[in-house]
């Protein structure tokens, strides 16, 4: 009965352990592409830049509405006091006017504005700019998120593809301490040896450990940039081969070119200084005259407010076309507009500085992807010469013609070495990436 007991209870946890695999093994693997569309549409600092840039349209909008005439419509009902008149000064005897006792009224007000230097079509202009360099923030804010993504993926890329090389290195050292174990029982070589291969056994185990925690912190990255949860599973296509040659058709002059004309953060600064001139005129504006059309009629009662009054209803409505000059202005704009020039010479400055740091950017990360490949290719033939390296010196180990010492640091160079193919690739990819990103085509 005990043993049956035993049995299932083994049976049960084999069981929860298999469908435990099959949960993480529907787990769909994404490439990189399919994790950035996923990532544009739920990444929450996306969608915060999103709703700024729908804010800065609706106040496009509330700047066109005041192009409209302003139109209102209101009534009054009020109790009058006594309407007295004094005809001989305040301390004569008034003269008692009769009036009802109470009044009301019921009209409308309209206002249209006809001239006012061209401020409110100028708001506009000034609005649609910002709208324009919100749009700008939206992209660059994308860009940056999408090559933050790539920085997670080949992250995980690399560790996952370090689990994949620790796993059969652990497996290899394994089956060679056992041979090693089996020599030094028949006397061939010392218990040094045996020690020796057991604590880079140890060694190569705790790496391992490492190396699984840290895909682990790199799936919650890319799970967090893709707006899901903090437990949600995600896995991706890392044994897909990162091509190297498809990066160098386009030369760095080409992607000054394209930089200069596309990166968002160049046309932002372009657009502060498109702003800025326009708020000089905007200020510049308030010394021209402000004409506007209007037009009001009110039904009154009792009608008290013109000789001889009446207790009876009353319309009375006056149209025509109002001028105003502020003469204040002729004295208060002469700062405002010298504020707003140094503005725009700031705005200038910052966009050559931002000009100049673009360029810098692009010849450094240009720079950065060449030495990449480079990288690739010296990572390759480093992997074929320490191959040969093990094969020559595990043979003559075994032949008592080397030490166990030269085969542990041949063998460790050879891991070093696909290690660093596995990060020479990624590199390369992610370089690219960067490059796309200070450009402003990703």
């Amino acid at each position: 009965m005990k043993q049956f007991r035993t049995i299932s209870i083994l049976s049960i946890l084999l069981l929860a352990q298999s469908l435990n695999a099959q949960n993480t093994g529907n787990v769909q693997a994404l490439s990189l592409e399919e994790i950035w569309k996923i990532t544009e549409a739920n990444n929450r600092q996306l969608k915060l830049s999103d709703l700024n840039l729908q804010q800065s349209k609706l106040e496009v909008l509330e700047a066109k509405d005041r192009l409209l005439p302003e139109l209102s419509v209101g009534g009054e009902i009020k109790l009058n006091s006594k309407f007295l008149i004094y005809d001989n000064g305040l301390f004569s005897s008034p003269q008692d006017v009769p009036v009802k006792d109470y009044g009301y009224g019921v009209g409308y007000n309209l206002n249209f504005n006809l001239f006012n230097g061209g401020k409110d079509r100028r708001n506009i202009l000034m609005k649609k700019e910002e709208e324009m360099r919100k749009k700008y923030e939206f992209d660059l804010q994308k860009y940056n998120v999408k090559y933050n993504v790539a920085a997670a993926y080949f992250d995980l890329y690399k560790f996952l593809h370090f689990y994949d090389l620790l796993d059969a290195e652990i497996e290899t050292e394994k089956k060679q301490l056992t041979l090693i174990e089996s020599l030094h029982r028949n006397g061939i070589v010392l218990k040094s040896d045996v020690l020796r291969t057991s604590v880079k056994l140890s060694q190569l185990e705790l790496n391992f450990s490492d190396i699984k925690k840290k895909i682990e912190i790199a799936k919650q990255r890319i799970s967090i940039l893709m707006g899901y949860e903090n437990d949600a599973e995600v896995a991706i296509d890392y044994k897909e081969s990162v091509e190297s040659d498809t990066f160098t058709n386009i030369g760095y002059n080409d992607y000054i070119d394209v930089a200069l004309n596309t990166s968002p953060d160049y046309k932002m600064a372009d657009s502060d200084i498109k702003w800025s001139e326009l708020n000089i005129k905007q200020i510049k504006a308030a010394l021209l005259p402000k004409v506007s059309l209007f037009s009001n009629y009110n039904y009154t009662y009792p009608q008290i407010s013109f000789y001889p009054y009446s207790n009876d209803l009353w319309g009375f409505g006056q149209t025509g076309v109002k001028v105003q000059f502020s003469l204040d202005n002729l004295y208060k704009s002469k700062h405002s507009v010298a504020h707003a020039q140094i503005t725009n010479s700031k705005a200038k400055e910052k966009a050559d500085i931002k000009k100049n740091e673009i360029l810098l950017q692009v010849k450094e990360a240009y720079l950065q992807e060449q030495q990449a490949l480079e990288n690739v290719e010296t990572a390759m033939k480093n992997i074929t010469k320490t191959t040969e390296t093990v094969r020559v010196i595990r043979s003559s180990y075994l032949n008592q013609e080397s030490l166990l010492t030269d085969l542990l640091e041949a063998e460790n160079a050879l891991l070093e070495a696909k290690f660093n193919v596995t990060t020479a690739q990624a590199n390369v990819k992610l370089t690219h990436i960067r490059l796309l990103t200070i450009v402003g085509i990703l």
